[in-house]
């Protein structure tokens, strides 16, 4: 009873969140990407996926997917308040990862778009899909955005057309690493909708099935950081340490 107790003051109040409804976006290559919440038991996979990007430098993967994984060990523990992470799976693989957060009901904070399959448009098929669900489902008025990468700054900044509220600064500022901000409206969000955001819904029952279990894209990129150490080192560390997420 302590514990419990102890639990739920370490654990921050919730916004209950609508559901994010399934949807299919068919990739330039033909392939067919669901794009759907992940769910907290799904947390090992999307640790084993994330963990190989930490040592990659280039377009600063590594501090990305260093902070994607302790934020999405923040969700998992409930220590992050009011998160969500959505994943675009192939076949299973699970090919991008990108999470947010509710600052309160009405303004969200994006957090990060990780691509594991490149190549694609992935990231920006996903960040859309993120932007969907605070503007349109969850009802919010706009979302605090920030890069970590000149790629993302093109991708969001520019090609959204973002407000930017640096002048406001420091009285405005992003909750990631408590920097300048920009913001996506409402109206920017409708203004680029039938540009940006793809899919179809419903997703067929047996492709959505075929998303789970959630697998880890096979022949994830290994950077300098783990160079010389065998995945299957790598993989028997993680179940040791986090048994209650071993991916069979």
């Amino acid at each position: 009873m302590i514990v419990n107790e102890l639990e739920q003051k370490l654990s921050p109040p919730e916004i209950p969140l609508k559901p994010y409804p399934p949807n299919v976006i068919t990739l330039a290559n033909g392939e067919r990407m669901v794009v759907r919440e992940a769910t907290r038991d799904e947390t090992g996979v999307l640790l084993e996926t994330v963990y190989p990007l930490v040592g990659g430098p280039k377009d600063f993967y590594d501090i990305v997917a260093a902070r994607v994984y302790a934020e999405i060990l923040g969700w998992y523990r409930h220590r992050v308040a009011n998160e969500f992470v959505l994943v675009g799976a192939i076949d299973g693989e699970t090919v991008g990862i990108v999470n947010s957060r509710l600052v309160n009901k009405k303004i969200g904070m994006s957090l990060h778009t990780l691509t594991i399959k490149r190549g694609l448009r992935i990231g920006a098929q996903l960040f859309a899909a993120k932007m969907e669900y605070h503007i349109e489902i969850l009802g919010q008025n706009e979302v605090g955005i920030v890069a970590e990468s000149s790629i993302g700054f093109r991708r969001w900044m520019i090609e959204y057309g973002l407000e930017n509220r640096e002048h406001l600064y420091p009285e405005v500022r992003h909750g990631l690493g408590e920097v300048p901000t920009y913001v996506l409206t409402r109206e920017l969000y409708f203004a680029v909708k039938d540009l940006k955001v793809s899919g179809q819904r419903p997703v067929p029952e047996k492709l959505l099935e075929g998303s789970r279990p959630l697998k880890p894209l096979k022949n994830i990129p290994r950077y300098q950081a783990t160079k010389g150490t065998k995945n299957e080192k790598d993989s028997n560390y993680r179940n040791r340490t986090y048994g209650i997420w071993k991916h069979e």
